[in-house]
């Protein structure tokens, strides 16, 4: 009985152990931190709306405003994101790899987007902190511009990536039927996990352009309608879809 007791402790512990591991290996990351820094802002957002909807809140205040902190030092952090941004841009080039045309110029317009963001939301970042005399306004509308077409850009090549696995599916499918393998079961479960990958970032995508959409000018679709709690309920929905995605990719690497 002892022993038994011992050795679950010991499991748990053990798995404790692996758990602190996997959260300091995250933060250790840049990328990793980014994502865990914004999944604390969008939900101290998301808890911070939900106590201030009907009557003032001092927790609901406070909530939100480390939710705004949170967001500047994410911005701050930005400013040096730029050449890891071309190097990648660079790398790409105009898809060479891609068998597809469509999500090779889909990739290209898409990188250009990636790489206007930042210069134009590093303008408006100088322009609030008064290093540079000029209004931060329009050039924030440009970066969410910037960001808004990365996104579509991004759920359409998600979108045609899905029609590309569907007809490998199909071909595998009847692959199946006829010689029933081990690597042909193991590439049909293989797809069916790109296609639910996809199908994630797909979802990530829309909450961002929701919000993005939120934060345009007044008079564009469904600008600035949203309640803070409705900000913070999307973005914690793509922060925690990017987080999965990410230790996803760490456990396939192991």
């Amino acid at each position: 009985m002892c022993i038994n007791t011992y050795i679950t402790w010991s499991r748990q512990e053990r798995k404790g152990d692996d758990s602190v591991q996997s959260l300091v290996s995250i933060l250790e990351s840049y990328r990793g931190r980014d994502k865990v820094i914004r999944t604390l802002c969008y939900g101290s957002q998301l808890v911070g709306g939900i106590l201030s909807r009907k009557e003032p809140s001092e927790l609901g205040k406070s909530l939100l405003l480390l939710s705004a902190q949170l967001s500047h030092c994410r911005t701050v952090l930005r400013l040096f994101d730029d050449l890891s941004m071309l190097s990648y841009s660079w790398s790409y080039g105009l898809g060479a790899s891609e068998e597809d045309p469509g999500l090779r110029w889909m990739g290209v317009m898409n990188n250009i987007a990636d790489q206007l963001y930042y210069p134009l939301e590093h303008i408006a970042w100088a322009a609030d902190a008064h290093l540079i005399r000029a209004k931060s306004d329009k050039w924030w509308t440009l970066s969410t511009v910037a960001w808004g077409t990365s996104l579509l850009l991004g759920i359409l090549r998600s979108v045609r990536i899905l029609m590309l696995l569907r007809k490998k599916l199909r071909q595998n499918g009847r692959t199946v039927q006829n010689n029933v393998s081990e690597t042909a079961v193991g590439r049909t479960t293989e797809i069916q996990e790109e296609v639910q990958g996809e199908v994630l970032s797909i979802i990530c995508s829309m909450a961002d352009l929701s919000n993005a959409i939120h934060w345009m000018p007044p008079g564009f679709l469904w600008s600035g309608c949203f309640p803070n709690w409705l900000v913070g309920l999307l973005g914690i929905v793509s922060s925690l879809i990017g987080l999965y995605q990410m230790c996803s990719g760490r456990m396939s690497d192991v």
